[in-house]
């Protein structure tokens, strides 16, 4: 069976990539699996200077999810560069950095200095943006239109795929702005902001008050917006969203994603993203698929 997907003409081995935020830089799940086994792994959310992020409680358990108001603690762009990215590079998968910022220059200076040293730049525009008042990047169409064009400009050499927020009036719209602004992939969605209320001590459960839901819950809308992202633009979708098996990872690539991002799964199952790479190799020898390729974008409508 061939399970590798070409991305942005980077070959994966398989369309399984591990989410932001829930496998850190990968080494506490080294010591369960080989991480040759994924297609690749998406870093911890990065920005220029170290981040504590936000007071806890940071996390909040839900019905099928979690909501999450982490607030990217990462200790740096020149540390990542430091003392994790050489281990990385040897453990035999893609390296997508996730980069965040909380103005257009961060987004800038973030992109130059990644250049060239991974395989892909994650562009995360569902971060506050301080000099718009708090509105996140990622909202209005015009927003993401510029952010893209000014990151894609100083990162020539790497591709940049844009991760798309879920908390928006026309995902297919801002899908295609992405791609206007220079985005050679997108990647969607991103969590939705959601709130944990304690009844007897009448208050929110996140120090945060609201924080981001993820997990299966969400996959019903994610599948959604894939969908509809993936009808709006030729550039390369990867899809995420409460994806917890390999059936799942077939739902997201038969709506137009060419790979997947496992997030939460991470979370409650440390063997998760290896399990599901090997639940869609089953799926595929069970219905006789011989290339991964059969299911992209094959839904039928």
């Amino acid at each position: 069976m061939q399970t590798s997907v070409s991305l942005c003409g980077v070959t994966l081995k398989n369309p399984i990539i591990t989410a932001s935020g829930t496998f850190g830089f990968g080494r506490e799940y080294a010591e369960f699996y080989p991480l040759d086994k994924l297609g690749g792994i998406s870093t911890k959310g990065l920005t220029l200077l170290p981040r504590e992020g936000n007071p806890t409680p940071r996390i909040a358990e839900t019905p099928s999810g979690i909501l999450n108001a982490v607030g990217l603690q990462n200790p740096g762009v020149e540390a990542f560069i430091c003392e994790d990215l050489p281990w990385l590079k040897q453990q035999g998968t893609v390296i997508f950095a996730n980069a965040a910022g909380a103005c257009e220059s961060d987004y800038e200076k973030m992109a130059e200095r990644l250049d060239g040293l991974v395989e892909f730049i994650e562009l995360n525009i569902s971060c506050p943006n301080v000099k718009a008042g708090g509105i996140a990047f990622g909202v209005y169409p015009e927003s993401i239109y510029n952010i893209t064009r000014l990151v894609k400009a100083k990162c020539p050499h790497t591709p940049l795929v844009v991760k798309l927020s879920p908390n928006v009036a026309n995902i297919a719209e801002n899908a295609r702005m992405a791609e206007k602004g220079g985005a050679d992939a997108i990647s969607l969605v991103n969590t939705f902001t959601g709130m944990a209320v304690d009844a007897r001590r009448r208050r929110p459960i996140l120090a945060n008050r609201t924080g981001g839901l993820s997990g299966p819950c969400i996959k019903p809308l994610a599948l959604r917006m894939v969908y509809d992202a993936a009808q709006a633009v030729d550039i390369p979708v990867i899809g995420m969203g409460g994806i917890m098996t390999g059936e799942d990872v077939v739902e997201f690539l038969l709506c137009g994603a060419t790979a997947v991002q496992v997030g939460t799964a991470n979370i409650s199952d440390p063997m998760a993203a290896a399990r599901i790479a090997d639940e869609l190799c089953a799926f595929m020898q069970e219905q006789g698929i011989s290339s991964v390729q059969e299911l992209i974008g094959a839904l039928k409508v």
